[in-house]
């Protein structure tokens, strides 16, 4: 590696964008190696979050940029490297998670479960090693999202510990793996918080970038439990246009801030609805929610989903929209806030300053 190469090199990157991280993509990308292949450079870069599909065309930008800029054409590759949170917090069950992020809402019935199952999936179709777990000990449904079937039950370790469930590539657990479906969690708040510290400590994880913890709606026991108890990376709030949902997804971001738990993004369902007739397109919900909410809290709009049918039909049949519809418009969406929240993972743990997990009584 030639410094003049390298320079030419990093010039090059400080002149593209990062669509996921709004940065320069020198701002995410370290060049691993350049090395002479004969006829051409090859040029492998690592990036700072997943971007096994996404990369491909990222390298092809590269690669114009550097057109006839260096002694021989290059061919540019990347690879990428998640790094752990940094934390004052350690958890010895938790050693082989590396980042773990809280997807919540203020209400029920925003679609936060499909989010969560979507962003999963997506963060392993780009090469992360991804778990998911179902902190809604009262409605579990991950597990029916995510086609397990029926009566699966994880393995048990030494009775003490519970082999994650995997499914489409994710890793995978849930209460409805341990109760029949047709059994109510008629559980005290207690019981509930006890059974969540018992889903995530018990499990034994594998070396996982990302897990992915679909929270019950509102900010009580398990949001408190949660908060106390984990090393929380970053928090997703999810929420429609509606004003109501709106209200609600304030009080959850202000609960997640309360205890020190960066809002990483926004992302809006229910957006827009596009008649599959006449294609009109009509806002049923209210228009924009979404990108007040994200600005209000100076964080991002992540995504904004259609109000689709197939949406629903796909994680209720097992497969959800990106596993079903890999290439599809609504996927794309999906792969593309998973994306901009791996780069914001990735930044927020640049960070050299180690946060601090606080409660308030505020």
């Amino acid at each position: 590696m030639t410094q003049s190469n390298e320079a030419v090199i990093a010039a090059a990157l400080s002149r593209i964008q990062d669509p996921n991280a709004q940065r320069p993509l020198a701002d995410m990308a370290r060049i691993t190696s350049i090395t002479d292949a004969g006829d051409h450079l090859a040029i492998q870069l690592t990036m700072a979050y997943p971007v096994k599909a996404f990369g491909k065309g990222l390298a092809t930008l590269v690669e114009a940029q550097l057109d006839g800029s260096l002694e021989k054409p290059v061919k540019v590759t990347f690879d990428w490297q998640v790094e752990r949170q940094p934390t004052n917090v350690k958890v010895a069950n938790l050693a082989q998670v590396k980042n773990i992020i809280a997807v919540a809402s203020g209400k029920g019935g925003v679609g936060k479960s499909t989010t969560s199952v979507n962003l999963a999936l997506a963060l392993a179709q780009e090469g992360a090693k991804v778990g998911i777990l179902d902190a809604d000990i009262y409605g579990p449904s991950q597990a029916m999202m995510l086609g397990v079937a029926p009566g699966t039950k994880p393995k048990v370790v030494n009775n003490q510990a519970m082999v994650p469930i995997e499914a489409h590539g994710v890793q995978s657990i849930s209460m409805a793996y341990l109760v029949d479906d047709n059994t109510p969690m008629v559980w005290r708040g207690p019981m509930v918080s006890g059974a969540l510290q018992q889903l995530l400590l018990q499990t034994q994880w594998q070396d996982l970038d990302y897990l992915i913890v679909d929270m019950p709606p509102g900010t009580g026991d398990i949001q408190l439990t949660f908060s106390q108890k984990v090393p929380a990376t970053g928090a997703v709030v999810v929420t429609t246009p509606q004003d109501i949902a709106l209200l609600d997804a304030r009080k959850g971001v202000e609960m997640f801030r309360k205890v020190n738990i960066p809002v990483l993004g926004v992302i809006e369902n229910m957006a827009v609805h596009v008649c599959s007739n006449c294609g009109h397109e009509e806002h049923i919900f209210g228009e924009l929610g979404g990108s007040k909410i994200a600005e209000e809290y100076q964080t991002q709009l992540l995504a904004s989903m259609p109000l689709d049918l197939n949406i629903r039909k796909q994680a209720d049949g097992g497969e959800p929209t990106v596993v079903s519809d890999p290439d599809g418009e609504i996927a794309m969406r999906y792969r593309h806030a998973a994306l901009a929240l791996a780069a914001q993972v990735a930044l927020l743990n640049e960070q050299t300053e180690i946060p601090e997990i606080t409660l308030s009584d505020d």
